[in-house]
């Protein structure tokens, strides 16, 4: 009988990144996750500002970004500036201010087809998943490895958890639209 913990593992990665993409969806409240993707070239390498700067949240709509190296402050600033993050820095010699706006109703249009766009990639990207184990499967009764009743009960089984994963990824995205459209 195959084992398909590997394929769910694969699956709920999935997820994980699923979650990864959605934090980084601003919501009108400044988040400090909102920078994770955005990276700055730190001695040769591209770097998360995470891991160059401490990032602080003073109040519900302010990230304070301070950097470790005063030098780097510059090229931050430039990075945010290049991001689809649609906020410009304000840059006092110290440190940077970034003051999310309230979101307005164009904006939260845009952001919530933007989240079912990693929705429908994450879909995709379980499907894919399935994909690979129902192959799995085909080949081990080919190899003689498994019975048809197996084989049968595998790919059920395989498309139950397909279904209980393409579900959680659209509970995901009900809540994060939601989210995006509360005022």
């Amino acid at each position: 009988m195959t084992d398909l913990k590997e394929f769910e593992r694969k699956m709920e990665k999935t997820l994980e990144v699923l979650g990864t993409q959605f934090s980084s969806v601003r919501a009108g409240r400044a988040n400090a996750r909102v920078l994770d993707c955005i990276t700055v070239e730190y001695y040769g390498t591209d770097t998360p500002i995470g891991q160059i700067a401490t990032i602080s949240s003073p109040d519900a709509r302010t990230l304070v970004i301070q950097p470790w190296d005063g030098s780097q402050l510059k090229p931050i600033e430039k990075a945010i500036q290049m991001s689809d993050l649609g906020i410009n820095p304000q840059n006092d010699g110290r440190v940077l201010r970034l003051i999310f706006p309230q979101l307005t109703e164009e904006r939260r249009v845009e952001l919530t087809k933007q989240v079912k766009k990693y929705g429908e990639d994450s879909k995709v990207a379980i499907r894919n998943v399935r994909r690979d184990a129902v192959d799995f499967v085909k080949k081990q009764l080919k190899n003689s490895e498994i019975t048809e009743d197996d084989q049968k009960k595998a790919e059920k089984d395989i498309q139950d958890l397909t279904d209980r994963y393409v579900k959680k990824v659209d509970e995901a995205c009900a809540a994060k639209e939601k989210e995006l459209m509360e005022l």
